[in-house]
């Protein structure tokens, strides 16, 4: 029989270890982001050299070219702007639907929540979806960015799961005061609700953010870009990119070394496009990982 003491020489030793494993995977989950964000700092000159845990020189003259580009701010500004406003109504309107599929007295609610459901199984695939959006008339539309998919079938499944742990006591309470649907809905459900909220508009948010295709095939004005899509075609781009800020930068600064590569406009460009999500995500953390957990007890 193992003694007390051996036990916890036992314990201590798995402790250290975990820690040591967890360590590990931290560093290999974290550090290839933080590569990319020390090179587009580092001198291209150096960092083509080979940097690996400290940037080479600062500089951060991509960045300041990359933005004096009259196309980014101006880009930068309507991915925010369809960020905000998709997740906005993808949360309240698929909370709304959701509340509405807990209540027995909704004709058809169990014909309709399975056809919600199907919906995640079944895609028509690109071509009927293009057709669908010019039909619909949202070809060179900011609301192209915002009405499509604002009722999600998983973030549907979630909220109607954690709606339904919610006591009914409340609703009922409330209904014998005379309080309507919207009434219950905005001021008891939806408050109530407020963990797995967070956990969809962590979702909604991401989606959205991350979302180019209906810019890159519905989208030809300038002022609707996103900056997905303007990224996406410097990334492309990224040489001619780096030559032609190379020569705004020699008929501005006369004489002054270049300080631009492709890489490191690539690497600029990556930075650019994620960091926005990584600042608002640790706002949300604690109600993400609660409403994930709360919305799960059912599956």
């Amino acid at each position: 029989m193992i003694s007390k003491q051996q036990r916890s020489f036992a314990e201590r030793t798995f402790d250290i270890l975990n820690y040591a494993f967890m360590a590990v995977f931290s560093f290999v989950c974290i550090y290839p982001f933080y590569y990319v964000f020390i090179y587009s700092i580092s001198e291209p000159r150096l960092a083509q050299r080979g940097i690996y845990l400290w940037p080479g020189n600062f500089n951060i003259d991509a960045y300041i070219k990359i933005f004096s580009l009259n196309t980014i701010p101006h880009a930068f500004l309507i991915s925010v702007e369809k960020t905000v406003i998709f997740t906005i109504l993808c949360v309240y309107f698929s909370a709304m639907l959701s509340y509405l599929f807990t209540k027995r007295v909704m004709p058809f609610r169990s014909l309709m929540y399975r056809i919600v459901v199907a919906s995640m199984y079944l895609n028509s695939g690109l071509i009927p979806w293009y057709i669908t959006m010019k039909t619909y008339g949202l070809r060179n539309s900011f609301l192209l960015y915002v009405l499509p998919g604002i009722i999600n079938a998983f973030y549907i499944i979630l909220i109607k799961t954690y709606i339904e742990q919610l006591p009914s006591s409340l609703e009922e309470s409330a209904q014998i005061d005379g309080a309507g649907f919207m009434t219950v809905f905005n001021r008891i459900i939806f408050p109530l609700s407020k963990p797995i909220v967070a956990t969809v508009a962590v979702y909604a948010s991401v989606g959205c953010w991350n979302m180019w295709i209906d810019n890159y095939l519905l989208v030809e004005k300038a002022n609707l870009q996103t900056i997905q899509v303007i990224l996406y075609s410097y990334l492309n781009e990224a040489q001619s990119l780096s030559q032609g800020l190379a020569d705004m930068m020699r008929s501005g600064n006369a004489g002054r070394q270049l300080q631009l590569s492709p890489e490191s406009i690539k690497m600029s460009i990556t930075v650019i496009s994620v960091l926005p999500i990584l600042l608002v995500y640790p706002f949300l953390q604690k109600n993400f990982i609660k409403g994930i957990m709360l919305g799960a007890v059912k599956g």
